[in-house]
């Protein structure tokens, strides 16, 4: 299907529907790396002008990857809801956004959006998110709720919970163990406690699973840990008896994408049965965590769609939240500014696509967080992440990634400090996961107005953790 638009007597010509959501993408340097961004903004306008009159019916008969040769594109279309579908079915992306605005200043407008999100394709979500300001996937996600639960609950309005993550280059248990104690000690961790793991041996994961489980059990701590490792290492440690809380994996929007991370659905999903097998939840039973970003399809050259044309970063993006959503996870989040400038090339394009993140898996039903990150390479700084950590508090981030310093010293990347949270949390009022927050009380790190109080470690329940680190 071709798509016209005039935009100050010019006349405008889109090649298909992928063609249409690739050119009406705000730039982004992934998008032209991938030679499929508008050449002006005079033509990003018009394939904008042009996608908001596509009706949502359109993307249930032309699909951006063929059904064929791509199971993403068969998970999405053959789980469909069309009865949720059919409360929206009749309006167009631009009717789309207008609709979600309206259900955003409505008392009972978490409640519509949550009825329609089953309806929704990626594709739809990606679309509309192309349309909208800032200001509108602010506004639509902060009135979308979205919870998850295993040990604690995150997701909950008015909370902002954290990972606490103690990556050490050579997995030195001393070093993982301060981190931790660090992290613990400035209210963190109520996502998750989750190692990116220096290499992907069975037995040096079974370790870390290991210093992990002891320390929660030790000091009583309800939250959740998780050692970063591929699926299958992960289901190999189960079948051990290894403790393993979450199962952890990255995932792609397209079937080779998923493929060139060692993984398909029916691993993911055998992975999610493992880990629910053993119940170690105490309030919910949502037990995969899934890591995403911009440009991974790009990265490994699987961003190709129909008629072989490159589909836009953000819209595999998207798509890899119909994986997600197949396994009701605990966590997802989008390692937003981590692959680099060659995808996403500043500060501006980052804060962008982090709020398109986390709107759009928001949007379809996801506990949805945000690794609020950037390399040293990349025209961008600290108080863009300051900026973007910010937006995403005001529009109701399930979870950000807390790492000491905000510098990770195993992966050589820049994310959020501790510090960083307790900030955010003052300023705008939030809370930890209820569970977490209710243990810092009994701990005595916690004061009545929410606020992390200074703590004698000598004197507290995590005395000998400190002293286990300092020897």
């Amino acid at each position: 299907m071709k798509f016209r638009q005039q935009v100050s007597g010019v006349t405008y010509s889109f090649d298909g529907l992928v063609d249409l959501m690739a050119k009406a993408t705000p730039l982004r340097s992934g998008d032209q790396l991938a030679g499929c961004a508008a050449d002006s903004d005079a033509e990003r306008a018009a394939a904008a002008w042009a996608l908001a009159d596509v009706p949502l019916e359109t993307f249930l008969s032309e699909v951006v990857v063929p059904y064929e040769t791509d199971e993403v594109t068969r998970l999405i279309i053959d789980g469909h809801d069309r009865q949720a579908f059919s409360a929206i079915s009749h309006l167009t992306v631009g009717g789309l956004r207008d609709w979600l605005m309206d259900a955003a200043s409505r008392d009972d407008g978490a409640a519509r959006i949550a009825a329609a999100a089953p309806g929704l394709t990626p594709e739809m979500a990606a679309a509309v998110s192309k349309i909208m300001r800032n200001q509108d996937l602010i506004a639509v996600a902060a009135a979308t709720h979205v919870s998850a639960a295993f040990r604690t609950t995150v997701g909950t309005p008015g909370t902002l919970a954290t990972r606490l993550q103690p990556n050490h280059p050579t997995d030195d248990p001393r070093g993982i163990a301060a981190a931790v104690l660090d992290g613990l000690l400035l209210g963190c961790g109520d996502a998750v406690i989750g190692i990116n793991p220096a290499t992907d041996s069975p037995h040096a994961t079974a370790e870390l699973l290991h210093l992990l489980d002891s320390i929660r059990a030790r000091y009583d701590i309800p939250v959740q840990s998780c050692v970063l490792s591929h699926v299958t290492t992960t289901i190999g440690l189960i079948e051990q008896g290894v403790p393993v809380d979450l199962v952890f994996q990255s995932i792609a929007g397209t079937q080779a994408a998923n493929a060139a991370f060692g993984v398909d659905l029916a691993v993911l999903r055998e992975g999610n049965d493992a880990a629910r097998s053993l119940g170690r939840g105490t309030v919910g039973d949502n037990v995969m965590y899934l890591e995403t970003g911009q440009g991974s399809a790009l990265s490994s050259g699987t961003h190709l769609g129909t008629g072989g044309r490159p589909v836009d970063q953000q819209t595999l993006e998207v798509r890899a939240y119909a994986v997600a959503r197949d396994l009701q996870p605990l966590l997802v989040n989008t390692v937003v500014g981590f692959i680099g400038p060659e995808y996403l090339y500043d500060g501006k394009q980052i804060v962008r696509a982090g709020l398109e993140d986390h709107f759009c898996g928001k949007l379809l039903g996801l506990p949805m967080g945000v690794d609020v990150c950037y390399t040293n390479h990349a025209e961008a700084d600290q108080n863009d992440m300051d900026t973007l950590l910010t937006l995403l508090a005001a529009a109701g981030v399930a979870f950000v990634i807390t790492v000491p310093g905000a510098d990770d010293v195993m992966l050589g990347y820049q994310s959020l400090s501790f510090h960083d949270v307790l900030v955010t949390r003052r300023t705008l009022g939030l809370r930890p996961a209820p569970e977490f927050e209710r243990w810092l009380r009994a701990v005595g790190m916690m004061d009545d107005a929410g606020r992390v109080v200074p703590l004698d470690v000598t004197r507290s329940p995590l005395r000998a953790l400190a002293a286990a680190e300092a020897s």
